[in-house]
Protein backbone atom coordinates (compact mmCIF):
# COMPACT_ATOMS: atom_id res chain seq x y z
CA UNK A 1 0.00 0.00 0.00
CA UNK A 2 1.51 3.25 -1.07
CA UNK A 3 1.78 6.34 2.13
CA UNK A 4 -0.85 8.63 0.31
CA UNK A 5 -3.46 5.15 0.26
CA UNK A 6 -2.61 4.31 3.53
CA UNK A 7 -2.93 8.12 4.56
CA UNK A 8 -6.23 7.47 2.62
CA UNK A 9 -7.76 4.80 4.76
CA UNK A 10 -6.19 5.84 7.66
CA UNK A 11 -8.27 9.24 8.08
CA UNK A 12 -11.40 7.27 6.83
CA UNK A 13 -11.12 4.79 9.90
CA UNK A 14 -10.39 7.57 12.42
CA UNK A 15 -13.06 9.52 11.46
CA UNK A 16 -15.18 6.32 11.46
CA UNK A 17 -14.53 5.62 14.65
CA UNK A 18 -14.58 9.10 16.26
CA UNK A 19 -17.76 8.70 14.93
CA UNK A 20 -18.76 5.80 16.26
CA UNK A 21 -17.80 6.63 19.52
CA UNK A 22 -19.71 10.13 19.85
CA UNK A 23 -22.48 8.21 18.78
CA UNK A 24 -22.30 6.04 21.45
CA UNK A 25 -22.21 8.88 23.69
CA UNK A 26 -24.43 10.57 22.51
CA UNK A 27 -27.40 7.97 21.80
CA UNK A 28 -28.72 8.57 25.48
CA UNK A 29 -29.37 12.11 24.76
CA UNK A 30 -31.15 11.19 21.73
CA UNK A 31 -29.32 13.17 19.46
CA UNK A 32 -26.84 12.26 16.67
CA UNK A 33 -23.72 13.53 16.23
CA UNK A 34 -24.98 15.94 13.70
CA UNK A 35 -27.65 17.06 16.01
CA UNK A 36 -24.96 17.61 18.12
CA UNK A 37 -22.64 19.72 16.56
CA UNK A 38 -25.37 22.06 15.60
CA UNK A 39 -26.52 22.32 19.25
CA UNK A 40 -23.05 23.43 20.17
CA UNK A 41 -22.46 25.77 17.11
CA UNK A 42 -25.97 27.76 18.09
CA UNK A 43 -24.56 27.07 22.15
CA UNK A 44 -21.91 29.38 20.77
CA UNK A 45 -22.81 31.63 17.95
CA UNK A 46 -26.34 32.52 18.74
CA UNK A 47 -28.53 34.13 17.27
CA UNK A 48 -27.46 31.91 13.86
CA UNK A 49 -29.20 32.45 10.17
CA UNK A 50 -29.51 29.17 8.43
CA UNK A 51 -27.12 30.06 6.07
CA UNK A 52 -24.82 30.94 8.61
CA UNK A 53 -25.12 27.72 10.25
CA UNK A 54 -24.45 26.09 6.86
CA UNK A 55 -21.28 27.76 6.40
CA UNK A 56 -19.86 26.49 10.00
CA UNK A 57 -20.85 22.96 10.03
CA UNK A 58 -18.78 20.18 8.82
CA UNK A 59 -21.52 17.10 9.08
CA UNK A 60 -23.36 18.95 6.63
CA UNK A 61 -22.64 19.10 2.53
CA UNK A 62 -24.08 21.79 0.45
CA UNK A 63 -24.61 24.75 3.27
CA UNK A 64 -28.41 23.79 3.81
CA UNK A 65 -28.76 22.03 6.99
CA UNK A 66 -32.61 22.81 7.02
CA UNK A 67 -33.56 18.98 7.76
CA UNK A 68 -31.46 18.70 10.32
CA UNK A 69 -32.71 21.71 12.06
CA UNK A 70 -36.35 20.58 11.33
CA UNK A 71 -35.67 17.50 13.51
CA UNK A 72 -34.33 19.79 16.09
CA UNK A 73 -37.08 22.27 16.33
CA UNK A 74 -39.43 19.24 16.32
CA UNK A 75 -38.00 17.06 19.39
CA UNK A 76 -37.99 20.88 20.82
CA UNK A 77 -34.31 21.73 21.26
CA UNK A 78 -34.41 24.26 18.72
CA UNK A 79 -36.17 27.79 18.31
CA UNK A 80 -36.51 28.66 14.69
CA UNK A 81 -37.69 32.81 15.13
CA UNK A 82 -38.11 35.10 12.10
CA UNK A 83 -35.80 37.79 11.65
CA UNK A 84 -36.41 41.19 13.85
CA UNK A 85 -35.36 43.57 10.99
CA UNK A 86 -37.06 40.89 8.06
CA UNK A 87 -39.69 38.36 8.04
CA UNK A 88 -37.68 36.14 5.63
CA UNK A 89 -34.54 35.74 7.62
CA UNK A 90 -35.07 32.95 10.05
CA UNK A 91 -32.61 33.32 13.39
CA UNK A 92 -31.76 29.74 15.17
CA UNK A 93 -31.75 29.64 18.65
CA UNK A 94 -31.61 26.93 21.46
CA UNK A 95 -34.80 26.81 23.95
CA UNK A 96 -34.22 25.99 27.48
CA UNK A 97 -34.48 22.42 26.99
CA UNK A 98 -31.08 22.37 24.18
CA UNK A 99 -29.32 24.28 26.18
CA UNK A 100 -29.44 21.39 29.20
CA UNK A 101 -28.82 19.00 26.33
CA UNK A 102 -25.87 21.01 25.08
CA UNK A 103 -24.51 20.62 28.54
CA UNK A 104 -24.56 16.72 28.30
CA UNK A 105 -23.40 16.79 24.48
CA UNK A 106 -20.10 18.94 25.97
CA UNK A 107 -19.49 16.62 28.23
CA UNK A 108 -19.41 13.69 25.46
CA UNK A 109 -17.17 15.59 23.48
CA UNK A 110 -14.84 16.27 26.00
CA UNK A 111 -14.13 13.04 26.94
CA UNK A 112 -14.09 12.05 23.29
CA UNK A 113 -11.53 14.84 23.06
CA UNK A 114 -9.73 13.64 25.76
CA UNK A 115 -9.09 10.20 24.40
CA UNK A 116 -8.19 12.14 21.30
CA UNK A 117 -5.26 13.74 23.17
CA UNK A 118 -4.24 10.54 24.84
CA UNK A 119 -3.69 9.16 21.68
CA UNK A 120 -1.82 12.09 20.41
CA UNK A 121 0.77 12.30 23.61
CA UNK A 122 4.89 11.89 22.00
CA UNK A 123 3.14 12.57 18.49
CA UNK A 124 3.91 16.00 16.69
CA UNK A 125 0.19 16.60 16.34
CA UNK A 126 1.01 20.34 14.89
CA UNK A 127 1.99 18.87 11.97
CA UNK A 128 -0.73 16.49 11.85
CA UNK A 129 -2.79 19.26 11.71
CA UNK A 130 -1.08 21.47 9.65
CA UNK A 131 -1.30 18.53 6.97
CA UNK A 132 -4.56 17.97 7.81
CA UNK A 133 -5.75 21.54 6.92
CA UNK A 134 -3.89 21.66 3.50
CA UNK A 135 -5.35 18.42 2.68
CA UNK A 136 -8.71 20.19 2.90
CA UNK A 137 -7.98 23.82 2.59
CA UNK A 138 -10.36 24.90 -0.86
CA UNK A 139 -13.23 21.98 0.51
CA UNK A 140 -16.47 23.14 2.07
CA UNK A 141 -15.92 21.33 5.24
CA UNK A 142 -12.49 22.59 5.36
CA UNK A 143 -13.91 26.36 5.64
CA UNK A 144 -15.91 25.46 7.98
CA UNK A 145 -13.43 24.22 10.20
CA UNK A 146 -11.30 27.70 9.61
CA UNK A 147 -14.33 29.93 10.05
CA UNK A 148 -14.68 27.93 13.50
CA UNK A 149 -11.31 28.35 14.37
CA UNK A 150 -10.90 31.38 13.65
CA UNK A 151 -8.53 31.24 10.95
CA UNK A 152 -8.50 32.82 7.66
CA UNK A 153 -9.67 30.75 4.50
CA UNK A 154 -8.97 30.68 1.61
CA UNK A 155 -11.61 32.74 -0.17
CA UNK A 156 -11.03 35.37 2.53
CA UNK A 157 -14.69 34.71 4.07
CA UNK A 158 -16.81 35.05 1.48
CA UNK A 159 -19.70 33.31 1.10
CA UNK A 160 -19.30 29.41 0.39
CA UNK A 161 -22.07 29.55 -2.55
CA UNK A 162 -21.90 33.18 -3.25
Amino acid sequence: MEPAEEARFLILAAQREGNRRLAHGLRPLGVTPAQAEVLRLLAERQPLSMSGLGALLVCESGGNPSRLVDRLVTAGLVRREEGSRDRRHVELTLTPSGHETVRSVAAVEAELHAGISAAAQGHDLDSVLAFLRSLVADQDAGRAVALRAGRPTSDDGKSRHA
